[in-house]
Order: structure tokens, then C-alpha cells, then sequence
């Protein structure tokens, strides 16, 4: 057990195993109390009884499917209502890896409705009692594959790109406000992810594949080294940067009242109408 001082209470989605259940254990350790989300009302109980053992820290359940509306209002309601959270970890999701033309389209609503809206609406709940206690934290989980999008299903990409831009606009709002704001972008990760998905992770190359636990501890370094944007197995932070700069380059040039000249085709040249 562990006399630190609380630093209020943690909510983390998609706790019940893999990326959310080491979050959970390593910021029970760094003093917060835990709100637990899952579907999984076992695997739940067991990781709060564990969690509350070793750390001494309260450690609260939900059963909750956030793509249920009637469960992701209740947890919106914790949000709202209870002033003590501290800390929003978005990290409940769903992927897919099959291309479009081999993937159910409402498995694919079901994933927009949770890495997209859900992840929304949670942050709408939760932001308001943040900002006006000056003090909060947000970790919202996108994906490696928000930059680079063709390389799994396209839904899901274009899932987790939505993640890393209202993170950035969430930065630029709220930066001044008291509240710090991380996108983590995982690569490969030993999670049971890729089954959900429908490519069991020994199916991938070992040496692309991190573990839970060095994923949490590199993201939570992130943190606290004050990036809004966590690649865990990026090598060279530079290589970043150099994106981000070329990204921001175009910024003010992509709005004119005409086309760029290479668009002012000859008339012969143009499909009539």
C-alpha cells in the first residue's frame, strides 16, 4: 500500500485489460483514485480488487458499452457530476484490418460511434468541471495509423486520425486553461486488439510489436515531459517535428479567393460541360 497523496480520481475507459488496465495500475501508483469503464464485469472486479490491494487507492467499477447510449450517458453523468476527477483517459476502441469492400459496414458504424463519438462526448463532460477548477488532464488514444492511414482498414484510420486533430484543436483551446492534453499514438501492441480485429497479434512481425506494460510507461513519460503528442516507438523526435513544421508551413496558404495557377487550364483544354 501507498501513503501518496491523492491527486483526485482517474476515469479510464476500456480498463478492464490490456492498454487501460496498465494505465490503470501505474496511475493508481502515481496517486489517483480510479473510475474503471469496461464491458467486462469480471474482468473489472478482479483488476479493482488488485488495483485497491496493492496501491490502497479507491478503485470504482462501470459496467459500461459506450457504443449503448443509454451506458455512455451514464458515464457522461460521472463526468459531469463528480468533481473529483482529475484525469479523462480515452482509451476504450475498436479496429478492424479487412479493406472496405470485405468489412461490415455496421461494424464499422459501431466503430465510428466508439472511437469517434463516444471519445467526443466524454471529453464534452468532462472539459466544463476541468476548466473551471483550472485543473485536468486528458489522454486520448488514437494510433500510429492516424498518420500513416493506408495501413489498416480505412475506418479505423480515419477513426483515429478524428482522435489526433481534436487533440490538437483540444491543445489550442484549452493549453491555457489549466489543462494538459496528450494524443498517444500506439504502433503495434501486444493486446488482444488484434484479435478483436481479425489479425491475432502472433501473426505479426515480433520485432514491430511493443508490450502493454513499455507502451504505458513511455506515454505517461510523455506526459510528463510535457508533449501533446506521444509516439512511443518513434526513435527520432525530430522526425516529428519536421511533419508538424511542413504541416503548419501550408497554414494560411489553403484558403484564396482563386485556384492555384496549375488549375487556370486553357479553355480548349477543359471538359465541356
Amino acid at each position: 500500500m501507498t501513503s501518496i497523496e491523492t491527486k483526485g480520481i482517474a476515469l479510464i475507459t476500456g480498463a478492464s485489460s490490456g492498454i487501460g488496465a496498465a494505465y490503470a495500475d501505474r496511475l493508481a501508483k502515481r496517486g489517483y483514485d480510479l473510475i474503471l469503464v469496461a464491458r467486462n464485469r469480471e474482468r473489472l472486479a478482479s483488476l479493482a480488487r488488485r488495483l485497491s490491494n496493492d496501491t490502497g487507492r479507491k478503485v470504482e467499477t462501470v459496467q459500461a458499452d459506450l457504443t449503448v447510449p443509454a451506458d455512455l450517458y451514464r458515464v457522461e453523468d460521472i463526468l459531469r457530476t463528480n468533481a473529483g476527477i482529475t484525469a479523462l483517459v480515452n482509451n476504450a476502441g475498436l479496429g478492424a484490418v479487412a479493406p472496405l469492400v470485405d468489412s461490415d459496414v455496421d461494424k464499422m458504424e459501431d466503430m465510428i460511434r466508439l472511437n469517434v463519438t463516444a471519445l467526443t462526448r466524454l471529453i464534452y463532460a468532462a472539459v466544463p468541471g476541468f476548466v473551471a477548477r483550472r485543473n485536468g488532464t486528458i489522454i486520448n488514444i488514437s494510433s500510429v495509423v492516424a498518420i500513416e492511414p493506408e495501413l489498416l482498414n480505412g475506418v479505423y484510420g480515419g477513426s483515429k486520425a478524428f482522435v489526433l486533430a481534436f487533440n490538437q484543436t483540444l491543445v489550442r483551446e484549452l493549453g491555457d486553461k489549466g489543462i494538459r492534453v496528450q494524443a498517444v499514438l500506439p504502433g503495434a501492441t501486444a493486446t488482444e486488439f488484434w484479435d478483436a480485429a481479425g489479425k491475432p497479434v502472433h501473426q505479426l512481425p515480433a520485432q514491430i510489436v511493443m508490450s502493454v506494460d513499455d507502451l504505458v510507461d513511455a506515454a505517461l513519460a510523455g506526459l510528463d515531459l510535457g508533449e501533446t503528442v506521444t509516439i512511443p516507438a518513434l526513435e527520432n523526435k525530430a522526425e516529428w517535428e519536421r511533419y508538424e513544421t511542413a504541416r503548419l508551413a501550408m497554414s494560411g496558404k489553403l484558403s484564396n479567393a482563386i485556384p492555384a495557377p496549375r488549375y487556370n487550364m486553357p479553355k480548349h483544354q477543359r471538359l465541356s460541360a
